[in-house]
């Protein structure tokens, strides 16, 4: 898979080509460089923990939307054993823009439920670029009801730039889907851990995001609207993305601050995107953490304390 580079990455994408293009060259020529390669390689590890260490607001927000990041099937396929997607809303259709089923996490039986991108034009138009249509959010609370019924926890994976917002998703009822979505997940007794790995936007990300344990991967963003639709209500430019993100403070450490999200998933050095084994290993344990401590719960006091929960959100003293 060709590594597409962020603007920010160029500095390291240039020196790792040259650590490489160096250790090319003492092969075929025979020649001894390996101190010299040492050197460089000591240099990119810096340059890294550098790089990733002061990241900007936007520039998270750039990485969440990176090409190469793992989405909900890279991390279904790494994490999960004998894993049956299964389909349709039983209204309408189905909707490829989500994605879920039956699977066993460490050998726990679970439902796992997720939003897909796609990595090339033909994928993200099946797709729709993760943003899902109504019958995908029917599709994902009748995979919930059924987590419920077998007594399975449900984990989620939220990656969207929105909810679908064209006509026919809002003639078929998408406000009403991703309401109904919320009053049922509020009330479903069985555990239910969320992670939002790469983008959480609006009500598109909310829809399936309820949880007891809501975490969020360190280079993801989860917010009302996204920097671009900030900015162009706020200053009618599009383009000032950037210092919306700043003012929207949208990223894993403002929302742990804020009570929003429950733990922040530490990711690989350098992002998920560079580690997709890593990413999803990482992950992995921190979602069983989870569900050890839900899993000894009563469902009605799981109930009580998820309302309890998102009851308090919203309050403040200034």
């Amino acid at each position: 898979m060709l590594q597409r580079i962020l603007e920010f990455e160029k500095p390291i994408a240039e020196l790792e080509k040259k650590i490489v293009e160096m250790k090319a060259y003492a092969i075929a020529e025979n020649v001894e460089l390996s101190e010299e390669i040492s050197h460089l390689e000591s240099r990119l590890e810096k340059l890294i923990d550098d790089t990733y260490s002061k990241l900007t607001r936007w520039q998270r927000v750039l990485l969440s939307r990176h090409p190469d990041r793992p989405y909900a099937l890279d991390y279904i396929q790494r994490m999960f054993t004998e894993y049956v997607e299964l389909h349709g809303d039983r209204h309408f259709g189905d909707d490829p823009a989500m994605v879920g089923g039956m699977a066993r996490l460490d050998g726990c039986p679970v439902v796992v439920i997720g939003q897909q991108k796609g990595r090339t034009t033909k994928e993200n138009l099946y797709r729709n670029f993760g943003m899902m249509n109504p019958e995908g959010y029917r599709r994902a609370i009748r995979l919930m009801k059924m987590a419920a019924k077998f007594k399975r926890p449900v984990v989620v994976l939220v990656d969207t730039p929105g909810a679908y917002p064209g006509l026919g998703a809002e003639e078929r009822g998408q406000g009403e889907a991703i309401a109904r979505n919320l009053f049922d997940m509020a009330l479903l007794p069985v555990p239910i851990v969320v992670t939002i790995i790469g983008e959480g936007a609006s009500g598109g990300a909310l829809g399936i995001g309820m949880g007891d344990r809501v975490l969020m991967m360190e280079n993801a963003w989860y917010s009302v609207i996204s920097p671009e639709g900030c900015a162009a209500i706020l200053w009618h430019d599009s383009t000032r993305a950037g210092a919306a993100a700043e003012e929207l403070r949208l990223t894993a450490p403002d929302l742990l601050k804020q009570g929003v999200i429950d733990e922040i998933v530490q990711e690989p050095k350098g992002g998920a995107h560079r580690n997709h084994d890593g990413a999803a290993e990482i992950l992995k344990r921190r979602i069983l953490h989870h569900l050890d401590e839900l899993r000894v719960i009563d469902g009605s006091a799981l109930i009580d304390r998820r309302i309890d929960k998102y009851g308090k959100m919203g309050f403040y003293k200034e």
